[in-house]
């Protein structure tokens, strides 16, 4: 089929008789059913797509039908498949009813779609296709008109119960959990954590089966959304605010804007500088509430199996590399307060380009910030951190008593740990940027009991 034979969304009327449209598909619901009030005892069918033909027009789309008909189109195609329409019914959007559930449209009308008059295909024609193709990643709401994290974080419970949209980049997909309510329904929850130059952590929830489907093909760290019309709630369970994504919700991946590809590369200094990473205070976890104990290997292996989540634990391990007689700039560093970025004190302001707080007067954290090697009869964990505040306990000295010290008193405070046996509190964070695979950073460090290690050791080769 030529593609000037397609109608354009903005020129759609309900005069049109048998409108033949072509667009890229840029958001979904779920399959949904309701009693036919017309026969008892049977269900009607229905799910919405929304489809975009330009950067400015983009229409709802609603199809019903009969359990097989609904779920067989609904499975034909998903959000970025180009698809065309063909008799489908051209008719007055209704804000009252369901177009108070579908995204917002520039549109005055939706389209109807039926088993018995119309056809959705997917579209097989390659210049149509790739002049549709980059409209994906046009956002569905004026690029501009967003709310930072910061700023959702500030107004609190002022914005529960609004719909926003929201720019943020993706810092980590949660397990997808399943469950089955009361009256036997099956549901699924599936988390987003969400960062941006302002907060470090946000959570989106999704629901839907297809915004689940769209997120979890999102790569951490390298992606950013523009969420449209997303939920926001306050969670009084973890006291504080949450985005929800909803039936009216559009997700714009990667999105072509100034503000995003700011936000981008942003996301991608953060995140090789480790500084996500580490931003979930090993503190939040009561060091004594540790009880595992692994191997190095097993730590490894744990990391592998489960590679979105941070585990804690306890390893019987020899520090075999321990930096601390190494100049004192190598030892002792100065990072951003706002982004982590590595500074030098002397600068007046942030040198991160990208950084929130670039135009304002320095504020930075001075620190023990070195890697160490712990070692056990399994192998080694490579380059785990030990920042300040515990290496001061560890080291037993503040940093400023620390410079004061002499080479040899540095070397004989570095032999007092190396390659001894110690009890080693860790959190280990599945990392894309370090060779490993793993990020380990000490929590709390201190010479081991012989007994203890015998008594462990003994456990652990049980268990293997």
């Amino acid at each position: 089929m030529a593609a000037q034979t397609y109608i354009a969304i903005s020129e759609l009327h309900p005069n049109f008789s048998h409108p033949t449209v072509a667009g890229i598909i840029i958001g979904k619901s779920d399959v949904k059913s309701f009693p036919d009030r017309k026969t008892i005892g049977v269900d009607r069918f229905t799910f919405s797509f929304t489809i975009k033909d330009s950067a400015d027009f983009f229409i709802n789309v609603t199809a019903w039908g009969n359990d097989g008909y609904i779920n067989g189109l609904s499975n034909s195609f998903s959000t970025g498949d180009c698809v065309v329409i063909e008799n489908s019914l051209v008719n007055n959007k209704d804000p009252e009813k369901g177009d108070r559930f579908c995204p917002t449209t520039p549109s005055l009308y939706r389209l109807l779609v039926s088993e018995a008059h119309s056809q959705v295909s997917l579209c097989a024609d390659m210049s149509t296709i790739d002049r549709l193709l980059p409209l994906i990643h046009l956002p569905s709401k004026d690029s501009g008109d967003f709310y930072s994290l910061a700023d959702i974080v500030a107004n609190g419970q002022k914005l529960a119960g609004t719909v926003i949209n929201i720019l943020a980049a993706v810092k980590s997909i949660g397990e997808l959990k399943q469950f089955t309510t009361s009256d036997q329904r099956k549901g699924q929850r599936l988390e987003v954590k969400l960062f941006d130059d302002s907060v470090s952590s946000f959570p989106l929830v999704c629901w839907d089966r297809e915004a689940i489907q769209l997120v979890q093909t999102m790569i951490p760290k390298e992606t950013v959304l523009f969420i449209a019309d997303a939920k926001i709630s306050f969670d009084s369970f973890r006291d504080g605010m949450t985005a929800t994504v909803n039936s009216k919700t559009i997700i714009t991946v990667n999105p072509d804007t100034r503000e995003a590809s700011l936000l981008f590369s942003y996301a991608k200094e953060v995140s090789e500088s480790g500084a996500l990473d580490e931003d979930e205070k090993p503190e939040d976890v009561p060091v004594d509430s540790i009880t595992d104990v692994y191997t190095v290997s097993q730590l490894k292996q744990k990391a592998q199996e489960n590679p979105e989540a941070a585990f804690f634990g306890i390893t019987y391990s020899f520090l075999s590399r321990l930096d601390i007689d190494s100049s004192v700039s190598r030892v002792i560093k100065t990072r951003c307060s706002r982004c982590k970025f590595l500074v030098t004190e002397d600068v007046a302001s942030c040198t991160n380009t990208l950084c929130a707080g670039r135009d304002q007067p320095l504020s930075a954290t001075t620190g023990f910030d070195l890697p160490v090697d712990l070692t056990d009869h399994t192998g080694t964990l490579h380059a785990c951190s030990l920042r300040s505040p515990v290496a001061e306990s560890i080291l037993g000295c503040t940093t400023k008593e620390f410079t004061n010290l002499n080479d040899d008193e540095r070397t004989a405070m570095k032999w007092k740990f190396l390659l001894e046996r110690c009890k080693t509190y860790v959190k280990i964070t599945p990392s894309t940027k370090v060779k490993s695979g793993t990020r380990g950073v000490v929590l709390a460090c201190s010479v081991a009991d012989p007994g203890e290690v015998k008594q462990h050791m003994a456990a652990l080769l049980q268990r293997q």
